[in-house]
C-alpha cells in the first residue's frame, strides 16, 4: 500500500493512493497514519481490504491538495552518517567500522513539496537524498538483520538537508547542522514493506535546478537496512512510527570541487527513491 497524509500543515488527513493512481480518503477508517496504526495488524488489514474493494473508500480531488509527511506523531528520527562507500570516498572519510549515528528532531519534518529554508548565516546548505525506514514493531536487542527487516513497516523518500559549516566547523556534534527548520522533507508516501521486496535494490536520484547531482543505489550501503535496525536496537528502543534515515550516496555539494555549489534561495531541488515517490522543494531564506 501507498499511505499518505494530505491537507494543510498540522491538519493532515490520512489517505491512500490506490493501484490506479486515485487518491482515496482513509479518515472514515483510521484517524491518522502513525505508529499506533503501523503497529496494529488488524486495522492495517482492514485498510488493505477497503483499498481492494471498489466503492468503499471515497476518492479525493488531488487538485491543489498539499501532501504532508506520510507519518504523523513521529517519536524520533535516527540518522546514519557515511553509509555509502562512494559518499565516504568523496568526502575523504574512512569507511566506518560501525554505523555513525546522529538525530534529527521530529519538528524538522515537512511535506515532500514544502519549501526548505536556508538558515540565517548559512554558507554551506547541502542536499542528501536518502531511503527512510519506518518502524512498525517495537525493537529491542534484535539478534539478526532478518529480525531487523521484520520490524520495518515501510519505506519513504527523505531529504536529509544539512548545513555543513554548522555540522563540521562549529564544534560539538553533527546535530547543529542537521536540525534547522524544514531540514527533513519526507514522503510523498509510506510504501508498506510488502511492496519493497529488497530495500538494497533501490535507485536514488537528486537534481538541483534540473541538473542530476546524485545517482546511486542502496546496494552500495555499507550497513544495509536490516543490519541498521538490528544495530540500533542494541543502543535504543525503536518504536512504531520512529524513522531511520539510512544515509546518502555520492554527489553532495560538500564532495564537489571548489567553488562548491551549496544551495541558496531560489534553487529548486528534486529527488526520488525509485518506487517511493518524488519530492520537489524551492529554497527560501529563513
Amino acid at each position: 500500500m501507498k499511505l499518505l497524509r494530505v491537507g494543510t500543515a498540522g491538519a493532515e488527513r490520512p489517505a491512500l493512493l490506490d493501484r490506479d493512481g486515485t487518491l482515496r480518503d482513509l479518515s472514515g477508517i483510521v484517524p491518522d497514519i502513525d505508529g499506533e496504526l503501523l503497529a496494529d495488524a488488524s486495522t492495517l488489514a482492514r485498510v488493505r481490504a477497503a483499498a481492494e474493494t471498489p466503492g468503499v473508500l471515497p476518492a479525493l480531488d488531488a487538485t491543489g491538495l498539499r501532501i504532508g509527511p506520510p507519518v504523523g506523531r513521529i517519536g524520533k528520527i535516527v540518522c546514519i552518517g557515511l553509509n555509502y562507500y562512494d559518499h565516504a570516498s568523496e568526502t575523504g572519510a574512512e569507511i566506518p567500522a560501525e554505523p555513525i549515528l546522529f538525530f534529527k528532531a521530529p519538528d524538522t519534518v515537512v511535506g515532500p513539496d514544502d519549501g526548505v529554508l536556508v538558515p540565517r548565516g548559512s554558507r554551506k546548505t547541502d542536499w542528501e537524498v536518502e531511503l527512510a525506514v519506518v518502524i512498525g514493531r517495537t525493537a529491542r536487542y534484535l539478534g539478526s538483520a532478518e529480525e531487523g527487516l521484520a520490524h520495518v513497516a515501510g519505506y519513504a523518500t527523505a531529504h536529509d538537508v544539512s548545513e555543513r559549516e554548522f555540522q563540521i566547523e562549529r564544534g560539538g556534534t553533527w546535530d547543529k547542522g542537521k536540525n534547522c527548520e524544514t531540514f527533513n522533507p519526507l514522503g510523498p508516501w509510506l510504501v508498506t514493506a510488502d511492496e519493497v521486496p529488497d530495500p538494497q535494490a533501490l535507485p536514488l536520484r537528486l537534481w538541483v535546478n534540473g541538473e542530476l547531482k546524485q545517482n546511486g543505489t542502496t546496494a552500495e550501503q555499507i550497513f544495509p537496512v536490516g543490519e541498521v535496525v538490528r544495530y540500533l536496537s542494541h543502543f535504543m528502543t525503536l518504536y512504531p512510527g520512529d524513522i531511520i534515515n539510512t544515509g546518502t550516496p555520492a554527489g553532495v555539494a560538500m564532495g564537489q570541487p571548489e567553488p562548491k555549489p551549496y544551495l541558496k534561495a531560489g534553487d529548486v531541488v528534486e529527488l526520488e527513491v525509485e518506487g517511493l515517490g518524488r519530492q520537489r522543494q524551492e529554497l527560501k531564506d529563513a
